[in-house]
């Protein structure tokens, strides 16, 4: 029997889309990239935003008028979705992706009014702290080197009378030194103070912090119902970036919510250009219904919207390549992921392979070290040590 994933969206559901596959595999199926080929077709969808929810929605209008003798499941964040039936195999581990994504929690207690996403997930739930530490140990065990600690709102992980930067530093001393850990996003808030004090006193975290701040308006933050100020994430980054000079830093931003003005934008934007982030994701504002934004005036018309987006886009194009021209000369570490070009992610999240000049073979998944020669855009080209 043969199943066929197509996932959408973020870190959370590709954890759950790998544990799924993992799961059927154990059981005897196999997986195929052809929903042409698969007995079963498995959709895990995304709402974030009206695009990605009317992108999932064409896929599956698509599979159901092509293929209507075939069972088709659809999971995820999307109206409709059906709690998954899938066979449960608690040892199985996924094997198929250059670096594990280590789930810790699910759900979100925010009430933030633009995000759909606790209608499909519900309230926050965290993994219990020794069943988090066991699977970790079964993915380095697999032969991972790293663990990229996801969740719906890390910042919430409450199990077992620990927090997050209890779980964290409990995963530091089983991953050191041979496995690194990734954080997903972390909320701006005085928590993360604590996460990015261990990161700094711990080899094991890789050198990346993203933070979806939003704006960095306070009438839009409040709007939005974010539980920080636009000082709070200020003070978050210079922190960082005094214990750690060579930190990446991204984040998340919103152009257009309901009632944000030319000024309030202009903040954001000197936010962007301030600080030196080097990975962001740019939304404009897209109206979900079911939250309550979708109720509040001020509207911002779409083509204002888009064009603030387009202005902070190139913001952070410029800002991605300053920051990767800052390593030339400077080794970095990658997991391999292309092991024909010795080629993946450095822990401050950049692109890196080797010169074409290098003929060094690579494993995939194994730590390398490369001294940086030169930058190619905002990839970085090195020569393995």
């Amino acid at each position: 029997m043969k199943v066929c994933f197509e996932t959408f969206g973020c870190r959370l559901n590709r954890a759950e889309a790998l544990q799924t596959e993992a799961d059927y595999l154990a059981q005897g199926w196999t997986t195929t990239d052809s929903p042409s080929d698969a007995h079963l077709i498995v959709v895990r969808g995304c709402s974030v935003t009206a695009r990605a929810q009317r992108d999932c929605e064409r896929l599956i209008e698509h599979l159901r008028l092509k293929y209507p003798s075939k069972r088709l499941v659809v999971t995820g964040c999307l109206p409709g979705a059906q709690r998954e039936i899938r066979p449960t195999v608690p040892d199985a581990v996924p094997v198929r992706t250059a670096r594990a994504y280590l789930k810790v929690q699910d759900g979100c207690n925010a009430a933030c009014t633009f995000c759909i996403v606790p209608t499909f997930r519900g309230r926050s739930v965290s993994v219990p702290f020794g069943q988090v530490l066991d699977r970790a140990r079964r993915f380095i065990d697999a032969g991972y080197h790293e663990l990229v600690v996801t969740g719906c709102n890390l910042s919430q992980y409450a199990a077992d009378g620990k927090r997050l930067v209890d779980l964290l530093e409990a995963l530091a001393r089983i991953c050191a030194p041979a496995c690194r850990i990734r954080l997903g996003s972390l909320e701006p808030v005085p928590a993360a103070r604590d996460i990015v004090a261990l990161m700094a006193e711990n080899a094991a975290f890789c050198r990346f912090l993203h933070l979806p701040v939003q704006s960095n308006a306070d009438l839009v933050l409040r709007a939005m119902h974010r539980p920080y100020t636009s000082a709070d994430v200020e003070a978050i980054l210079k922190d960082a970036l005094e214990r750690l000079p060579f930190l990446g830093l991204g984040c998340d931003l919103m152009t257009g919510f309901p009632g944000e003005t030319e000024y309030d934008f202009l903040r954001t934007e000197v936010l962007l250009a301030h600080f030196p982030f080097s990975k962001v994701h740019i939304f404009p504002y897209s109206e979900r219904p079911g939250t309550a934004a979708t109720g509040f005036g001020g509207v911002v018309p779409r083509e204002v919207r888009l064009e603030r987006a387009r202005r902070l886009s190139k913001i952070a194009e410029a800002a991605r390549a300053r920051f990767a021209g800052k390593f030339v000369g400077r080794d970095v570490t990658l997991v391999v992921e292309d092991a024909a070009h010795t080629a993946g992610w450095t822990g401050e999240y950049l692109w890196c392979r080797a010169a074409s000049t290098c003929k060094a073979s690579a494993v995939r998944k194994e730590l390398r070290t490369l001294r940086v020669v030169k930058t190619e855009g905002d990839t970085l080209v090195g020569v393995p040590l």
